[in-house]
């Protein structure tokens, strides 16, 4: 795992650049916030694929779990990938109200993510 710093407007933004999955659950997520959070950094960027599968089945609370943490911790986070593959209409609500809000975005770049994070 690489993590790629992006610095804009004095923000640093950790991107995490693998080809494997790193969150197989609910402890890897809060383990890959802190570790970040430790390194000072408040905005993160994964991937859809770093996540697992589970992740994206809302019955499971991995997502839920996960997400809580970032809000409560005030970490932005952006998940890259094509959510157009996701048929629940839980999920795409989901998505959607998190996209409107400021936390946790569910984009299709990190040029996206990286633009968003920047507009504070």
């Amino acid at each position: 795992m690489e993590i790629k710093e992006h610095l804009i407007n004095k923000i640093r933004i950790a991107e995490v650049i693998s080809p494997d999955l790193i969150i197989h659950n609910i402890e890897d997520g809060k383990d890959l916030m802190g570790d970040l959070y430790y390194q000072g950094f408040d905005r993160i960027i994964i991937y859809q694929h770093n996540l697992t599968p589970a992740f994206f089945d809302l019955k499971s609370g991995i997502a839920g779990e996960i997400l809580q943490k970032f809000s409560n911790y005030r970490i932005r986070l952006a998940i890259i990938g094509d959510f157009t593959i996701y048929t629940s209409k839980s999920l795409r609500d989901f998505i959607f109200e998190s996209n409107n809000r400021k936390h946790v975005n569910f984009l299709t770049s990190p040029e996206e993510a990286i633009a968003r994070f920047s507009l504070d």
